[in-house]
């Protein structure tokens, strides 16, 4: 017989939870398989449940997320769909950010994180920040040059970084001082700059455009999935990078032997998504009744599925807590997960091995110089800043 699911007692986007946003996480995992919060909203933390979930999206819909506000100021697509109109707006995506179609870009990758590795140089041994002058800095200059976005207005990229993480999450503190900031700014900005005649015609978000022109989505929606990887693009990679930095400061061992062997980069990048996950949940609606273990999930329930803490849940992984770049992450939940898996997966990547390589070739070394400081976001996470000193070979 299937057990009630159980209150919760804690809230898990207070101030103080978000800056201990790993071990608040890591106890609602062992608290029970499924809790629910005081919104009635079913947070489900374990590897095994999370996963299935992920996979299994004719009971956990995108549709009617916890806390959705469809007149939202951020860009809404694909998270929002289920398949079959969710296949074909992800076939635009995925043809516009292949391999094939970046390999014309990898270049430029390469020879800005040259330059920008070059700049980094010039600064050995003083304090540096990990997110703002290292992985952010290299996104928000290369990021917009490769979709082909003018040049005026970037500034507004830190903006559009907190107004799409900061309104994801429950109303509450942090909800509410985002809610109060003035993104008038911002958005002005992402209407003008992500019209097709703004933008260059030989830049990846041309493409977009282009799929418009032969029906396979509207042109408002071409512009949608433009300021969608605009975002997807750069927050969690830049975070991702940053975190790798720090992982590579707390486990030099770890930094030697990528250093030794620097085919393992793809690896390591993959292990630092998994080690401290730049988003904490994904949003879903239960549209049929589900069990959960012993637990009955009634259908029309709201559910986060926990990213973070599963992907160091210790029943699936060994010694969850350590950085390993030999580790095997094939499971790892940090990419997602089926038909909503990361479709900018190999943009992430490329971006990743541009940075992240020249630095491996470059840096012998990181220390850390101060604490890590937290992104104040309820359903984002990561640092927004880290300080490191740099000691390059």
């Amino acid at each position: 017989m299937a057990n009630p699911i159980p209150d919760y007692p804690l809230d898990i986007f207070t101030p103080d939870a978000v800056r201990n946003a790993r071990e608040v996480d890591d106890a609602l995992r062992e608290f029970a398989p499924a809790v629910r919060l005081h919104d009635g909203v079913v947070m489900i933390a374990r590897h095994e449940h999370v996963t299935k979930g992920l996979l299994d999206w004719q009971t956990f819909s995108s549709t009617s997320r916890p806390w959705h506000d469809p007149n939202s100021p951020r860009p809404e697509i694909l998270l929002t769909d289920d398949p079959p109109r969710h296949t074909q707006v992800r076939k635009v995506v995925a043809d516009a950010l292949s391999p094939r179609a970046l390999e014309r870009v990898k270049a430029i990758f390469e020879s800005a994180a040259q330059e920008f590795v070059d700049e980094l140089r010039a600064k050995e041994g003083a304090v540096v920040d990990a997110v703002g002058d290292i992985t952010q800095a290299y996104i928000f200059r290369v990021l917009p040059d490769i979709l082909g976005l003018p040049q005026e207005g970037r500034h507004h990229m830190h903006g559009f970084s907190q107004m799409v993480w900061a309104t994801m999450g429950p109303p509450g503190e942090l909800f509410d001082e985002a809610m109060d900031q003035d993104f008038s700014g911002v958005i002005e900005w992402l209407e003008t700059t992500c019209e097709r005649d703004a933008i260059d015609p030989e830049g990846i978000g041309a493409e977009f455009f282009r799929a418009a022109d032969r029906g396979q989505v509207t042109l408002a929606e071409a512009k949608l999935l433009l300021q969608t990887v605009l975002s997807a693009g750069a927050d969690t990679t830049y975070l991702t990078m940053a975190n790798a930095i720090r992982a590579w400061a707390m486990f030099p061992g770890e930094y030697e032997k990528l250093r030794a062997d620097p085919k393992l980069l793809r690896n390591a990048f993959d292990e630092s998504l998994r080690w401290d996950s730049p988003s904490r949940m994904a949003g879903r609606i239960a549209v049929k009744d589900v069990e959960v273990d012993d637990i009955l999930i009634p259908a029309g329930t709201r559910c986060g599925l926990m990213f973070a803490a599963a992907n160091r849940d210790p029943r699936f992984w060994d010694a969850p807590e350590e950085y390993r770049i030999e580790r095997d992450t094939k499971h790892s939940l940090g990419w997602g997960y089926g038909v909503h898996g990361c479709v900018g997966r190999v943009l992430a990547q490329m971006e990743a091995q541009a940075l992240l390589g020249t630095i491996v070739r470059e840096v012998e070394g990181f220390e850390l110089a101060g604490p890590y400081e937290p992104w104040m976001t309820t359903v984002g996470h990561g640092p927004i800043r880290q300080p490191v000193r740099l000691r390059f070979a």
